[in-house]
């Protein structure tokens, strides 16, 4: 490829997905990925199935601090729009919970998709290439890669973020921000277990393996209504990793272990049914018994049978299971968390085309931005509509 008019840093789902569009457009591509295989986080993702976008994403579902940043790409790429792609390469797929779309076979059927809308004679995809140096000149962009040096028009930064570091996730994208004079929000590993401290950790860890349906809240009030799964490590599940975005250290979280009736009442009709049958024979039909049995030891449950329950005893128990308090040691941190929050500062990105105010031909998409979403496909949406606003604006070089 003689003439490039566009280099785009990252082979995962933003990046081949902004290729494709972009070299519809006629543009030459060039896609460099340091890594063996594409989209290795796409693989990974999902159990390996890619939960690969939400039915009912939208803007309130992603966290950034300028939170209308998103809006305009989202409503101009929509969750129907990717769906219509998988549709018409016939993957098969499946909604799991809450409008979370998943595919039947195979993560690969993405890639595949993905690779597929790559295949073009004007776009070309560079895997084990190592970018270590980028340039700013008259016509554009000079990057040094695998110690060579090619050039480009415009430069797109689709490098994700910090979480998963076994699949290469570095800070380049960080660093070449900054370089170009962009401040970065700072980043933390989003969408992760908590981790407990010691004394807790070790009486929660016979429950290891065991997911309980739960609310969980945070100290600003935000809530997750999904389960919660008991680790060796300390506590995951869907509404944990929901709330690990809204957690700020040294904070508690509220868990309400029984979000679908009022133990008061279930307490008292049980009492009138059950008199002699102990509280916690009572609690193990609602929560597992092992779990009961290490709050009892922990003083918050106490031992006896329902007729010796007083109305203090009732209310204690209420505020107990509805609202138990955990204060987390921390999270597991960027090994296993599945997005970064934080990124590159989206006041100085145009919302409309991802490109930067602050370089001529410099445009930023997908996870290294400060644009993070829920659990459930909302993030590869992001990288699906951010990859598209971006494609559409890239300039075309009529020399």
């Amino acid at each position: 490829m003689k003439n490039i008019d566009v280099i785009i840093l990252g082979a995962g789902a933003a990046g081949l997905f902004c290729a494709s569009l972009a070299g519809k457009r006629g543009l030459n591509i060039l896609v460099l990925d340091n890594g063996k295989k594409l989209g290795r986080k796409i693989l990974m993702s999902g159990g390996g199935r890619c939960n690969f976008t939400n039915m009912y994403a939208e803007h309130s579902n992603y966290l950034s601090t300028n939170p209308h940043f998103c809006k305009s790409a989202l409503a101009r790429y929509t969750q129907w729009d990717f769906i219509g792609l998988v549709a018409k390469y016939n993957i098969p797929y499946h909604e799991k919970t809450l409008g979370q779309l998943f595919c039947d076979n195979s993560a690969q059927d993405i890639v595949d998709m993905l690779q597929n809308e790559c295949n073009l004679p004007n776009i070309s995809i560079k895997l084990r290439s190592e970018v270590t140096e980028v340039e700013k000149t008259p016509e554009g962009f000079l990057v040094t890669v695998n110690g060579s040096q090619v050039s480009a028009r415009s430069l797109v930064v689709a490098t994700g973020g910090l979480s998963m570091p076994g699949l290469g996730a570095t800070p380049f994208g960080y660093r070449l921000a900054e370089q170009f004079g962009h401040s970065i929000i700072p980043t933390r590993a989003g969408l992760v277990p908590f981790t407990l401290h010691k004394p807790l950790l070790e009486a929660l860890q016979v429950l290891s393996g065991i997911s309980v349906a739960a609310t969980v809240t945070a100290a600003d009030g935000t809530l997750f209504k999904e389960n919660i799964l008991f680790t060796h490590r300390g506590l995951s599940g869907p509404a944990i990793l929901q709330i690990s975005n809204y957690w700020n250290p040294g904070e508690y979280v509220s868990i309400n272990l029984l979000p679908t009736l009022s133990l008061s009442d279930f307490l008292m009709e049980e009492k009138q049914e059950h008199p002699n049958q102990s509280l916690k024979n009572t609690l193990a039909k609602l929560l597992p018994k092992r779990l009961i049995e290490i709050m009892q030891a922990q003083g918050q449950i106490p031992e006896c049978a329902l007729k010796q329950l007083n109305h203090p005893q009732v209310e204690a128990l209420h505020n107990t299971l509805h609202a138990w308090q955990v204060q987390p040691n921390g999270t597991e941190g960027y090994r296993t968390a599945e997005v970064t929050l934080g990124g590159v500062d989206t006041h100085e990105i145009s919302s409309k085309t991802m490109g930067s105010l602050k370089t001529e031909g410099l445009y930023f998409i997908g996870e290294v931005v400060d644009v993070t979403g829920w659990l459930g496909g909302y993030n590869f949406q992001w990288a699906w509509s951010s990859a598209a606003a971006c494609a559409e604006s890239l300039p075309v070089n009529h020399k």
